[in-house]
């Protein structure tokens, strides 16, 4: 057959010139990302940003679109530090510290909690500013964290109606995955995007810009590798503290009261020499020296995963200070893992134990038993880590449990030489306790997410009262 040169040469032109229209289409096509407000009783900047919403604004800027970005939640943002007449925000050494709040009225299922509730984060006047600064976007993607903090949510989607009327509105993150549709009822969204499907979230975009793929692009592909994903836009933020870093996603413990697996189902890694590399990346980039990891999982299958990382980074030799927030496997917590853990700059360690009471511990889960807790806080602290920097988490109020097994909790921990950490149990749907904790809260019917607040099992659970839990507390204090 013969070959048409000419032919070739000219589809070749066509493609390369469909390909910058395609290009000039999505750059043209504004997209604005929001983390939105935080509305409670209480809240903090534990290490508390968007991660998910931060890898999505890099996919976005690599598949071509223009992004903005604001973050409701920025203790940083210029106008709310100028109100607070402060140059900065007030930080522990960490890069923690409180938001700027507001007092607003409770909504009425919670009019009957004594406890004054809260908008968190930047004013609704500046808001509204950054608003007005912005080209209007040809779509809003708005993020949401926790289920019960979806008021913030909603009035940020309120906002953008009035400001941008018309423009669509399409809703993700842990909210509008687990309570899908309490969102589709409520929120006033265009689109609700459910748990990590960046592929539905791109096809949905193309159709909005009116450019339609043939094929997946490379990041979809990617979805089941996090290491083809592009690090996190931290560069969207002016002023940073610290850097949040995932290192895998997902965990394969089905935990009675935990609802990661709803999130990620599946258990992925990322090479420890490419982490390694991001958080030199930043650390020279932006000077950053605190780095936090929000994997659920870190430690499992810690061989080949995050004991090569650690190995990586004392290679490095960089003055770094790694935080590990959320809840090791203590039983994988062995003599050398302690010591390079040390060497590598883990600074801040949790744990989880959750209950000295074995039956129980069988029962939520059975990843630790007390002998493996204690023997993981003996390596820690032969390691050269002290008291206050390993922390274990108790949960407290599962149904069934009573106040004398909690003090027996907090005592053991406190004699193995570590810091209790209160986790107070909420009901969250999904889970496998979620049936048995809603009879036991009474909750009945629909439940609304904001009774899945952790502040009001004083309120709601018939064994742990507010009095019981400041008894608690006082233990704690007392040593």
């Amino acid at each position: 057959m013969e070959i048409d040169s000419k032919n070739i040469l000219k589809a070749c032109r066509n493609l390369e010139l469909r390909g910058r229209i395609i290009i000039k289409m999505k750059q043209n096509f504004h997209l604005l990302l929001i983390n939105p407000w935080i509305y409670d009783f209480t809240a903090y900047d534990f290490w508390s940003k968007p991660l998910g919403l931060l890898y999505l604004a890099s996919i976005l800027k690599k598949e071509g679109y223009k992004v903005s970005y604001i973050d409701c939640l920025d203790r940083y943002n210029q106008e709310i530090l100028k109100l607070q007449n402060k140059n900065r925000p007030k930080s522990d050494s960490f890069g923690r510290g409180p938001f700027y709040k507001e007092e607003i009225p409770k909504p009425e299922v919670l009019k009957n909690i004594p406890r004054r509730f809260s908008r968190y984060g930047i004013t609704e006047e500046i808001f509204l500013k950054e608003l007005t600064k912005l080209s209007p976007p040809r779509a809003v993607l708005i993020t949401s964290i926790m289920t019960y903090w979806y008021p913030g949510v909603f009035r940020v989607i309120k906002l953008i109606k009035k400001v941008f009327p018309g423009v669509p509105i399409i809703l993700g993150g842990i909210y509008a995955t687990l309570c899908f549709t309490h969102a589709l009822q409520f929120s006033g969204a265009n689109y609700i995007i459910k748990g990590n499907q960046i592929g539905d979230l791109l096809s949905l975009l193309a159709e909005l810009s009116g450019f339609r793929r043939k094929s997946r692009s490379e990041y979809e592909e990617s979805l089941g590798c996090l290491d083809g994903l592009p690090y996190p836009n931290w560069e969207l933020y002016p002023h940073l503290d610290y850097v949040c870093v995932l290192s895998s996603r997902g965990c394969p413990f089905r935990c009675s009261y935990c609802a990661s697996f709803l999130i990620n189902p599946k258990l992925e890694y990322r090479k420890p020499q490419e982490v390694a590399e991001e958080i030199e990346c930043w650390y020279r980039r932006r000077k950053i020296k605190d780095f936090v990891f929000y994997d659920d999982a870190l430690l499992i299958n810690s061989e080949d995963h995050f004991l090569p990382l650690l190995e990586e980074l004392i290679h490095k030799k960089l003055p770094l200070r790694l935080h590990l927030p959320n809840g090791l496997h203590a039983r994988l917590v062995s003599e050398e893992f302690a010591f390079k853990m040390q060497q590598a700059g883990v600074e801040t360690i949790r744990l989880g134990l959750e209950t000295v009471d074995p039956k129980m511990q069988e029962k939520s889960g059975g990843k630790v038993t007390n002998n493996e807790f204690k023997k993981a806080v003996e390596y820690l602290l032969k390691a050269g880590y002290k008291t206050n920097q390993i922390g274990a988490y108790l949960l407290i109020g599962i149904p069934g449990q009573h106040l004398p097994e909690i003090i027996d909790s907090i005592r053991f921990v406190l004699d193995c030489g570590a810091h209790p950490r209160l986790a107070k149990f909420s009901a969250i749907p999904g889970t496998k306790i979620w049936e048995e904790a809603s009879a036991y809260f009474n909750l009945r019917g629909d439940v609304d997410p904001l009774l899945h607040n952790d502040a009001l099992l004083p309120y709601l659970s018939p064994d742990i009262t507010e009095k019981s839990y400041q008894q608690i507390k006082s233990i704690i204090r007392e040593k």
